[in-house]
């Protein structure tokens, strides 16, 4: 897919837009020198081009609860016992129905998969491992990572 273009306007729009998804068009266009209908059709037109792909309110974790996260990294058995499907996808479909994994990336390298945990705790975190990720067929071994700190959090990309 061929990124559609963006011109410093729409790129301020974005800035904006990623600092307070809820900022109005007239404050945008204000700062930027374009008029609030101008603002909302660059936004619709990046919408409609898959620029902006939804929006979303951000939470704080500790205030739901979930107090640890862990990065667990995955590797697969190339072929599953039994299975007829290939087991990265299997284990790709699964990952869908897991609440606790709140993103899943494919690597390059030793292991297949990083997974970012969200969970309450460290009781919550063995329960998973142990009933949910060690019993999945495709899981060959696992390695976790526990966040003491969070250096820098930012959904926000460089535009």
């Amino acid at each position: 897919m061929n990124a559609p273009s963006l011109d410093k306007l729409d790129r301020s729009i974005l800035s904006s837009l990623q600092a307070n998804g809820r900022e109005t068009c007239e404050a945008i266009g204000e700062r930027i020198g374009l008029s609030a209908s101008a603002v909302l059709r660059r936004i619709k037109r990046m919408e409609d081009t898959g620029v902006i792909a939804r929006y979303v309110a951000l939470l704080r974790p500790e205030s739901l609860g979930l107090g640890l996260v862990a990065y667990v990294n995955v590797r697969l058995e190339k072929q599953a016992e039994g299975v007829k499907r290939n087991p990265m996808d299997v284990f790709r479909a699964s990952v869908q129905g897991w609440p606790e994994v709140v993103e899943c990336v494919a690597l390059t390298g030793e292991m297949d998969y990083l997974l970012r945990l969200v969970v309450a705790d460290m009781a919550a975190y063995s329960r998973f491992m142990m009933d949910t990720l060690l019993r999945h067929p495709s899981v060959q071994d696992c390695k976790t990572s526990f966040v003491m700190d969070r250096v820098k959090t930012t959904t926000a990309y460089p535009v």
